[in-house]
């Protein structure tokens, strides 16, 4: 019997509306987090929910976590802001505005940051904490090691084929991560070089996405750079990459993720949103009711043939479904890592 490929639910629960850089964010959209966990419900989808530290502390979700961890529905992981971080170190007076990456913070405050909202998350939800994703996909072999340090033993903090390097964190940094040739399937990481597998217990389980060619079409892209409409048009209607991850517009390419994937007997695809986007004018990308109404009519499609054809894990259970070496034999045998 073939095994089914694996679909990972990731959901990233932050403040409403984290584009726009308020600088006091509310948490608004945690009231609708109960109808999404019922439509995971119903086709039997159990999300991994990878929780910042300002919604950690907010009553609504430590209600609605608690629950879904009673009813073994989900899983809570650690999902890291680091302009909202733990220890009140700044980079600039107004990192609110600028949401550097954490990887633009000394060492010290990156191991910092991974060990106080881990301790914090440990304690108000009685787990332990083992899946993670980096605030704004941005990881490092520092930020790697930190988490290795703290007891994860899963990232998802990879997108393949796609860089952030010009997407600006702290004003005089360098941008976010490049992972155009970082693996797109899952591996242990190499923790003197995340791009390539190693033997460390961290498991990186890269986001879903597809790249994609048009010929003469990429030709006119390079050349509307300078032509915004023509740029915005092509990266509508003609995007380079197809990513499992919802927009209002592209139930379609996801059906074809799910098509690729099986064709490339790929072993899991991994699905993401925000919180925030299953509220009105949570995000930018679902700004009314009937947008919202529209993602949920696509979810339910969408979801309906993930079961078809896939098998559905949280991202520890995925974790713990992968081969160990013989050196996490070694951690294993003497209790430093547990799965």
């Amino acid at each position: 019997m073939v095994c089914r490929p694996t679909f990972i639910v990731t959901i990233d629960v932050e403040a409403d509306n984290v584009w726009a850089r308020n600088p006091c964010p509310k948490m608004e959209n945690l009231q609708y987090l109960n109808r999404f966990q019922t439509l995971c419900d119903s086709h039997g989808l159990q999300p991994t929910y990878l929780v910042n530290s300002d919604v950690a502390r907010e009553e609504t979700f430590q209600r609605f976590g608690h629950e879904v961890l009673k009813r073994k529905a989900g899983e809570i992981g650690m999902h890291l802001h680091a302009w909202d971080n733990l220890s009140g170190f700044k980079l600039t007076d107004q990192d609110f505005r600028h949401h550097p990456y954490l990887i633009d913070f000394p060492p010290e405050v990156i191991r910092h940051e991974v060990e106080a909202a881990t301790a914090m998350l440990e304690k108000i939800f009685d787990v332990k904490m083992v899946s993670h994703r980096a605030g704004r996909w941005a990881l490092n072999a520092t930020y790697a090691q930190a988490l290795v340090d703290n007891g994860y033993l899963v990232d998802c903090s990879v997108t393949p084929h796609y860089s952030w390097a010009d997407h600006a964190g702290a004003p005089d940094g360098p941008g976010g991560c490049d992972y155009c040739d970082f693996p797109d399937r899952a591996y242990f990481l190499d923790l003197d070089d995340i791009s390539r597998p190693g033997t460390s217990p961290l498991l990186e389980v890269p986001l879903t996405i597809r790249s994609r060619s048009y010929g003469l079409f990429d030709r006119l892209r390079t050349v509307a750079n300078s032509a915004r409409f023509i740029g915005r048009f092509l990266d509508c209607y003609l995007p380079t990459h197809d990513w499992m991850r919802p927009n209002g517009r592209n139930l379609g390419r996801m059906i074809g993720i799910l098509n690729w994937s099986r064709a490339r007997n790929v072993d899991h695809v991994e699905f993401m949103m925000h919180s925030s986007e299953f509220m009105p004018g949570g995000s930018p990308r679902f700004p009314t009711s009937e947008t919202v109404e529209l993602l949920f009519a696509d979810l339910e499609v969408l979801f309906a043939a993930v079961n078809e054809h896939f098998r559905n894990m949280t991202l520890g259970e995925y974790r713990r479904s992968k081969t160990v070496t013989p050196e996490h034999h070694a951690d294993l045998d003497s209790g430093k890592l547990r799965l």
